[in-house]
């Protein structure tokens, strides 16, 4: 398996899957999130809203993963998984690690080969980005997957520069 880390838009990255940044309601909604929606057209809202009515009433769990068609989108895929906020008091770590391998699970049964990731929950979530870059790294190297490519695609130098630092630190 390869790992790499780039700066850039998710959303243009041509990868058998990609990792959408969700949140629980699956309709939409900031950052990443939205510019999936936005770029990958009503495709991906239609799917969203058919999971709503059938599998997921009450939204999809923190931690766990879903693929969709990618409507326009470069990629076959996306991969919707809703990470957690941020707390100082309680350790998530886990529920954020899940987000990773729940993907890779999602991935694995649809046949991906590549995956692409943004670093889930340090937007909106607040999750400090060099920590969560330490559990996305943890989890997907620790992960047993068929996928032979992970590329963390992260959005502006911060997050690139946190994942490229604990990246390299193996």
């Amino acid at each position: 398996m390869t790992i790499e880390c780039r700066q850039g838009d998710l959303a243009k990255v041509a990868a058998d899957a990609i990792v959408n940044a969700a949140n629980s309601s699956l309709l939409g909604g900031a950052g990443v999130d939205g510019a999936i929606h936005r770029g990958g057209g009503p495709e991906i809202l239609a799917a969203c809203k058919e999971l709503r009515a059938t599998r997921y009433p009450d939204g999809l769990p923190a931690g766990a993963a879903v693929a969709t068609t990618a409507g326009r989108l470069a990629a076959r895929w996306v991969i919707h998984t809703v990470g957690p906020v941020h707390s100082r008091a309680e350790d998530r770590s886990e529920l954020l690690a899940a987000c990773y391998t729940s993907s890779l699970r999602v991935a694995d049964e649809l046949g991906a080969r590549s995956i692409a990731f943004p670093a889930i929950s340090t937007g909106l979530y607040a999750w400090p980005k060099e920590d969560a870059a330490r559990i996305a790294l943890r989890a997907v190297r620790e992960a047993t997957t068929a996928v032979q490519a992970i590329i963390f695609v992260l959005y502006g130098e911060d997050s690139y520069r946190a994942f490229r630092t604990v990246a390299e630190e193996g």
